[in-house]
């Protein structure tokens, strides 16, 4: 083999021109505020131009006025992104909640005692002896589900008073209204008619209290799961257009994605997520692959997008961006 022939192999010559846009950061020369920042992310390239792709998409949504679902795990009220949440909902840019039973507890807590920052690399014996709960780098006393087995105690008591079998929506908007705290994402959706549904309600503390309360009470209550899924189908049929927003996945997301099955499909969806497709789950099944389901639309893969990335770092940024 001479020389030529093998440069081919390591410098193979094209003479194609490519008509995309140049990969291109920010230039930080001058004042660079937020916008131009998110702007630049286009044409960085990896994640921040998926980024870019969801703010893009989140526009359209606010653009065609589409319902706009918002599915979300516990992790996130967990932690801080809990206030991010509560503003999309006091602002009217979100039309439906689907999340986790450890959402709703954690809300309620959060309302009278806040969590703590710790650390990631903790004594786990050691915080277990002091009654310390470890959320990765957040830091949850015990004495928060003390406090929070009482007060659920109470609304146990009135909102079953009348009614021995009540939904999932129905115990998050009446819980709502019994709270005060302004950054509450339950009392936001209260007040401002947004539905929170909870497919798996009993997956947390509210299942643990509730079993103990119907021991001592009634044994005839219940919670309803089939009206709130005949509603999410029925509410989804009849919107013109529809947006979801799935940050993490598990039973929220798939929820929200299979009710618009019902419909033809999402119209948008914005996926953003650490989970892993080569597992097959539907937490890290990407937004194409429920295309092949027909759980979001196929318009050339513009109305859809997955942002792989953990969510305190990247929602925020979708919202300032596109809902502010």
């Amino acid at each position: 083999m001479d020389e030529d022939s093998s440069r081919d192999h390591v410098v193979p010559g094209s003479d194609e021109q490519l008509e995309t846009a140049d990969v291109r950061g920010c230039d930080f020369r001058g004042d660079v505020g937020l916008s131009e920042l998110l702007a630049s992310y286009e044409t960085t390239g990896f994640q921040a131009t998926h980024l870019a792709e969801a703010i893009d998409i989140a526009e359209q949504m606010k653009e065609e006025e589409a319902t706009i679902y918002l599915t979300l795990t516990s992790n996130i009220v967990s932690s801080g992104l809990r206030e991010v949440v509560a503003s999309l909902v006091r602002d009217g840019h979100v039309d439906v909640i689907i999340t986790t039973s450890g959402s709703l507890t954690e809300d309620v807590i959060k309302t009278a005692k806040p969590f703590k920052m710790g650390e990631w690399d903790a004594d786990e014996a050691v915080l277990r002896e002091r009654g310390i709960n470890r959320l990765g780098n957040i830091f949850v006393p015990s004495d928060r589900y003390v406090w929070l087995e009482e007060y659920l105690y109470d609304f146990f008591d009135d909102f079953f008073a009348e009614e021995s079998i009540r939904t999932p929506s129905a115990f998050a908007r009446e819980l709502g209204e019994t709270l005060s705290d302004e950054d509450s994402v339950l009392k936001q959706a209260a007040d401002n008619d947004v539905p929170v549904y909870c497919p798996a309600l009993t997956d947390a503390e509210v299942g643990n209290f509730l079993y103990y309360w119907r021991q001592a009470n009634d044994g005839d209550v219940g919670i309803e799961i089939l009206d709130d899924y005949e509603r999410l189908i029925e509410d989804g049929m009849l919107a013109d257009t529809t947006g979801l927003i799935a940050v993490g996945g598990g039973v929220p997301k798939h929820h929200a994605i299979m009710t618009n099955l019902f419909r033809g499909g999402a119209d948008y969806a914005i996926y953003i997520s650490t989970g892993m497709e080569g597992d097959g789950s539907l937490s890290g099944a990407p937004p194409n692959e429920a295309v092949s389901w027909g759980k979001i639309k196929a318009e050339n893969g513009t109305n859809y997008t997955q942002i792989e990335a953990e969510a305190t770092l990247v929602f925020p940024l979708l919202v300032a961006e596109a809902f502010n």
